[in-house]
């Protein structure tokens, strides 16, 4: 089953795979930027986990060193 992440039929999943771990790289230093954005910002650490669909615990324990 292909899915969004191939970006051809002759993608290898090495290539694939590959692509994804690229992809969550980015994707945990974008988070962290925006959490700590948002904690300069204001909101508390039960708002951010519910903006991102988890516990306030979760993010204090992920994020405690960012503020």
């Amino acid at each position: 089953m292909r899915t969004a992440v191939g970006t051809g039929d002759g993608d290898s999943p090495i290539e694939e795979l590959t692509r994804v771990a690229a992809m969550r790289r980015d994707v945990s230093r974008a988070e962290e930027v925006a959490v700590r954005r948002a904690r300069q910002a204001g909101l508390s650490w039960a708002e951010i986990g519910l903006l991102l669909g988890v516990s306030k615990q979760a993010m204090h324990k992920k994020y405690r060193k960012v503020g």
